[in-house]
């Protein structure tokens, strides 16, 4: 198995985990009622909706006007169906437990031991997602999804998910979209306490990630110089906006890759 070197300098010694979600906080147990989609679950308690943290599946509709149903999405339902059936599961919880809409954030193990993320990630399922406030197991979870991609499996097998080159005209059509891209920083810079990871030429038109402020001190905990990504190939992933071309707005480490 090929692993990535991820940003945080997490190294990996062997394929076994470097850590699991047994050292995350309990968050209950039960059997699981229904599977929403690929990253989202409902416990038979009915208290709430859990999100399966870490990670994002390909999306449905679910209700959403004119929401477009993503590639593979049915499929990947059906798998996280498939894996759950029969079984109960643990929560784990992170540093957050509740998202804005009101539903569980968590890691997710079946009562066998399965780490569901993990293993949604190494079948090709869904995609690494990490926030500020839930980044723990990331390491892990890259290593999972590193092994589906050179893999073609499940999603890596369908070119809207592809790993995006740094092409300005093609990215900046695709604002408001989850991408993973990847290229060679040309310059960077540090103006007003944010730094900007310039990928090409031109900063007005070519592709941009830009490390907000707040996440700067991540970076200087981990002792790292972003300025120092300057000449190396990175894969980011993030949503895509527009503004002096198309950009990613870093706020945490794990959106970062080092290639090497």
């Amino acid at each position: 198995m090929k692993f990535l070197t991820v940003l945080f300098f997490v190294l990996f010694a062997s394929a076994a985990f470097a850590a699991s979600p047994d050292t995350l906080r309990d968050g209950g147990h039960g059997p699981v009622a229904t599977v929403i989609d690929a990253d989202t679950v409902r416990l038979k308690d009915g208290k709430a909706d859990v999100r399966l943290v870490g990670i994002q599946g390909p999306k449905l509709p679910l209700g959403r006007k004119g929401f477009a149903k993503w590639p593979l999405a049915d499929e990947a339902r059906t798998a996280l169906v498939e894996m759950l059936k029969g079984h109960e599961v643990v929560l784990r919880l992170g540093e957050t437990a509740q998202d804005r809409n009101g539903r569980i954030i968590a890691h997710i193990m079946r009562d066998d031991g399965l780490w569901i993320q993990h293993e949604m990630l190494r079948l090709g399922w869904a995609r690494v997602y990490t926030f500020p406030d839930n980044r723990q197991l990331a390491a892990e979870l890259f290593a999972a999804e590193s092994e589906a991609r050179a893999a073609k499996r499940g999603v890596w097998a369908d070119t809207f998910y592809a790993v995006r080159a740094v092409e300005p005209e093609a990215l900046s059509k695709d604002a408001g979209t989850f991408q993973i891209v990847e290229g060679r920083v040309m310059s960077a810079a540090k103006v007003q306490g944010r730094v900007y990871l310039n990928f090409g030429s031109d900063y007005k038109t070519d592709f941009t990630a830009t490390i907000v402020p707040e996440a700067v001190s991540f970076f200087t905990k981990a002792k790292t110089d972003p300025l120092s990504f300057k000449g190396k190939t990175l894969r980011v992933r993030g949503y895509l906006r527009n503004y002096n071309g198309p950009v990613i707005d870093i706020t945490h480490p794990e959106q970062i890759e080092l290639v090497p």
